[in-house]
């Protein structure tokens, strides 16, 4: 996770006139939107923390410690990042997905020292190796709209030049798309929504490779939902219990998709802090899509500015991630992804 200096904008309430038309028609909309409002209901209470927590400690602790192109176990044929993929690949596949691998050549950071530690990463030398790193896609086709796309994406890899689990950056936003898609595999939406697995701790992003191509491909991404760091916090906030989310965007397009996150947390009763800010510049894998020329593009995050002391530490460890504010952001995300997919 890389990040740049938001701008609180509060809580926003007001809704962009196409999304209030469709939260209301479904309010008012007799069964209809009755069938739809229970539907969303159904699947938010099948997030399930304890399996998020299966997930978790086993990219972020045993077997897996890390996630990285440049590490392969003792006694393993592959690296400790292609083995993510495959656990990934295989519990999708178990869901009923057809899993996409799209390969980017990308290298390992190098570290500097001199810097502070959670920004110890510099770049490689040309003559550094040069690896392989899939982006992981699997997708729902839309049934009556499947030419737009609703994305949802998280980056899963750990840091190429500090042994950090990576639990919080970004193992618990990796988890967390798993568990929207499996929720989802059962659900027939109308337009298709899209789940995409990158990698950022290592260079070039391959989320700048996703969105690029999506753009040469000619694709309709009406929404990008970004999960990185959810339910991330300072320790006091932690300590007192507080559930927090941060949805930042940077175009206007993705104001509107930060406030639909606003309405479904009061809607549903998540039971969210949830706040608003504006970037300044785009910045995450969302921002790879805004710069493509995808401005409908947030990130959910645990706290802006980041709080956790842990960060790009060897001490972000999976015992230090608060899972129910994970699962309630998880939620409170896919509310959002099935009203904008009932909507449009």
């Amino acid at each position: 996770m890389r990040y740049t200096r938001l701008h609180a904008m509060g809580l926003v309430c007001l809704f962009s006139a196409g999304l209030l038309v469709a939260v209301e028609a479904r309010q008012e909309g007799g069964n209809d939107g009755n069938k739809a409002d229970a539907t969303i209901r159904r699947l938010i209470a099948d997030v399930n923390s304890v399996r998020m927590s299966k997930h978790l400690f086993y990219l972020a602790k045993d077997p897996l410690p890390y996630r990285k192109l440049n590490l392969t176990l003792p006694g393993h044929a592959k690296n400790t990042l292609y083995e993510t993929d495959d656990y990934l690949a295989s519990k999708l596949q178990a869901c009923g997905y057809t899993i996409e691998r799209e390969g980017v050549q990308v290298q390992a950071f190098r570290r500097d020292t001199t810097k502070p530690k959670n920004a110890q990463y510099s770049p490689p030398k040309p003559e550094d190796p040069w690896y392989t790193a899939y982006n992981l896609y699997a997708e729902k086709k839309g049934r009556s709209h499947p030419e737009k796309i609703i994305l949802v994406c998280a980056h899963k890899d750990s840091q190429s030049w500090i042994d950090s689990p990576g639990a919080n950056d970004n193992a618990i936003g990796t988890v967390g798309v798993l568990e929207m898609a499996c929720v989802l595999a059962k659900y027939t939406p109308e337009c298709t929504i899209r789940f995409l697995w990158c990698n950022e701790e290592h260079t070039p992003w391959t989320s700048k490779t996703a969105a690029q191509k999506a753009k040469a491909r000619g694709d309709n991404l009406v929404a990008i939902f970004n999960t990185d760091g959810i339910g991330v916090k300072p320790a006091d906030q932690t300590a007192a219990g507080r559930k927090t989310n941060v949805t930042a965007y940077t175009k206007p397009e993705g104001k509107k998709l930060a406030e639909l996150m606003s309405e479904v947390n009061a809607r549903y009763a998540i039971g969210l802090e949830q706040r608003i800010v504006e970037r300044s510049r785009p910045g995450d894998d969302d921002g790879s899509f805004v710069q493509a020329g995808y401005p409908a593009a947030i990130i959910n995050i645990g706290s802006w500015p980041y709080g956790d002391p842990e960060y790009h530490a060897e001490g972000d460890i999976p015992e230090r991630c608060d899972l129910k504010n994970a699962a309630m952001t998880v939620q409170a995300t896919l509310a959002a992804v099935v009203t904008l997919d009932q909507g449009l």
